[in-house]
């Protein structure tokens, strides 16, 4: 890697890319700063023979101004402090015979380390990979770590993008982490942020304004520099940031947030440029998977070869099943819900059958703005679609979970159709047992800058009608606030106990059965679904390798009779009874019936 401290055979090289700068100097320690050497192309470069892992160092600017490096690999003392030397050598993994597992046996986990358990770090996690994997789990993946300011945030504010954030533990912790999964047979993906640095602790404009293109805007301030005047360096600093996550820690993928505020006009651009790196680096010799949240719907990422094998992106959250699902089981239409209104179940049901809903229709919540492209030519493995995540939950004045708002009956159907899809399931942390605890958005910003994070979070909830008087705004819990952190963190002897111990164990019955039942068909799926819809019912059919997966699903408040079954044999069931008329089936509200066609067996 050509950035930042790199321990050598003897002592440590330190590099700096500052190409405006006549001189870069480099504190280590305590002594006196040494001007390190100018190289071609911008970079500043000292090889120091007595340096060691352990020492402390910092870059000196030209006008005195004492920075950690832009590629830490740990800041102890918080991203204003001095960085880390860290030798990637020394940690003992034991898990070299681990190649992964392919996408088609996916079934995701979302945690936030800080609040994931009461001690909110890596090795306190460590000790629940054993529940996830009993629980049917085979990915977790974790909200970004990259060094953030304070000590306690969501990780999209993060600066430092080679260094875990040192309120959760050390570099060889979170490899522990990664290590621990591993023997249990779960892959791990880590949450990425290349759409901007956060707003604090950011010591990249002063050292290397080149870092920044002012001619892309985004609500960051100047877009990160993909397509500009020394471009190439800040692309190779985000693909060695790719690579360092999957090479060093031995994460078997990323999830890269929000590529849809990436700037980038240039051909492949920077999210192409990290697939291919990814594929034909790492990913050559184990299962390495790229999943991306993309706002615009956008199905390019996702294509496939003719073997059916992803040509850059595994896949991408599908943001449209959850907002169709929401508005169908708690009847919320406030804000984006409005766009799926009209038709929710039906929204649900293309979800389900083609991935996006919007391919290219237009969005009446963005003022008529065409959203999407289309996706009827991607098998369903290509969705990780969910119900909650960090954003659908956090992102809600109070944290409020789906059961909290949802009607129980439509609710359980919901879980039943996506956990027995030939989508790749995802659920957020404590969803499995209908956590009772928020998840609040939190923040820990220096004091000026925390005013403005909870005034502006109080003003955007004033658009909403329950929140149009400045008295109930005030109820909103403060971001900065060290109490709306701890309401966050999990109860984990709430799974132990009533509803929350016979949730869990419907979800575990609901996985059991997707690995036994759906999991060995989905290697060779082509392309989506069909849906139907007849009044309150859903109807849906995939044809998978060797078979045909039916859903049926009364998600009315009333019972529907006279329904015609569907084919194949009855791998869950719920709700239903024969209605004895023309061997037609009644089905209570929440009702569900999912079953499995072998077609060599007619």
């Amino acid at each position: 890697m050509p950035f930042g401290a790199t321990v050598l055979d003897a002592g440590v090289r330190f590099s700096y890319w500052a190409p405006d700068a006549p001189h870069i100097a480099l504190e280590l320690g305590t002594e006196k700063p040494i001007v390190m050497k100018r190289k071609p192309h911008g970079w500043h470069r000292l090889d120091v023979a007595q340096a060691r892992a352990g020492d402390r160092y910092r870059f000196c600017l030209p006008d005195g101004t004492r920075v950690p490096d832009p590629a830490s690999r740990r800041n102890p003392d918080d991203v204003h402090g001095a960085s880390e030397v860290v030798d990637p050598r020394s940690y003992a993994w034991h898990d070299d015979p681990w190649r992964g597992r392919p996408w088609t046996e996916a079934i995701i986990y979302e945690l936030h380390i800080g609040t994931f358990t009461p001690e909110g770090t890596f090795a306190a996690a460590r000790k629940h990979l054993i529940d996830l994997a009993a629980l049917g789990i085979t990915v977790v993946e974790i909200m970004p770590v990259a060094a953030s300011p304070g000590h306690r945030g969501w990780g999209y504010d993060g600066v430092l993008q080679f260094a875990p954030d040192a309120s959760y533990g050390t570099p060889d912790d979170l490899k522990a982490f990664v290590n621990a999964a591993h023997d249990l047979g779960l892959m791990v993906l880590l949450d990425v942020v290349y759409n901007h640095f956060g707003p604090e602790g950011n010591y990249l404009h002063a050292g290397s304004p080149h870092f920044f293109n002012a001619a892309h805007q985004t609500p960051w301030g100047s877009a990160i520099n993909y397509d500009g005047e020394q471009a190439r360096t800040v692309r190779d600093f985000f693909v060695h940031n790719a690579l360092f996550w999957v090479e060093e820690y031995r994460f078997d993928g990323l999830r890269m947030d929000a590529i849809h505020a990436i700037r980038d006009d240039s051909r492949p651009d920077i999210v192409e440029e990290i697939c291919s790196a990814l594929r034909n680096g790492p990913g050559r010799e184990r299962h390495v998977h790229i999943v991306l949240e993309n706002d615009a719907n956008g199905a390019r990422y996702l294509a496939r070869d003719a073997a059916g094998k992803p040509l850059a992106a595994t896949a991408q959250w599908n943001d449209d099943l959850h907002h169709a699902a929401h508005v169908l089981v708690t009847g919320d239409t406030d804000g984006y819900y409005a766009d799926y209104a009209d038709n929710p179940l039906g929204h649900f049901g293309r979800a389900l059958a083609e991935g996006f809903v919007f391919q290219g229709q237009a969005s009446a919540f963005r003022s008529g703005e065409l959203r999407g492209e289309p996706s009827t030519h991607l098998p369903s493995n290509a969705f990780v679609s969910f119900l909650q995540t960090h954003d659908q939950v956090g992102n809600r004045a109070f944290g409020d979970r789906i059961d909290a708002l949802a009607d129980p009956a439509l609710l359980r159907a919901a879980y039943a159709c996506l956990l027995l899809s030939p989508h790749v399931p995802m659920l957020f942390m404590g969803e499995e047992y209908a956590a009772s605890t928020p998840f609040l958005y939190f923040c820990d910003f220096g004091h000026e800058l925390a005013a403005a994070v909870s005034a502006g979070r109080r003003a955007e909830f004033g658009k909403f009608a329950a929140f149009a008087d400045e008295a109930a705004r005030a109820r909103i819990p403060d971001p900065n606030a060290t109490s709306t952190f701890e309401a966050s963190k999990l109860n984990w002897q709430e799974r132990l106990h009533g509803p929350h111990r016979d949730f869990l164990a419907f979800i575990s019955e609901l996985l059991a059965i997707r690995r036994r039942m759906v999991v060995p068909h989905l290697a060779t799926q082509r392309g989506g679904g069909q849906h139907w819809c007849e009044g309150d019912i859903l109807r849906l059919d995939w044809s998978l390798n060797g078979a045909r997966l039916r859903m049926l699903a009364n998600f009315g408040k009333k019972p529907a009779t006279g329904v015609q079954p569907i084919l194949g044999q009855t791998i869950y069931a719920t709700g239903l009874v024969p209605s004895g008329h023309n061997e037609t089936l009644r089905l209570a509200p929440g009702a569900v019936c999912v079953t499995l066609q072998e077609m060599n067996h007619g």
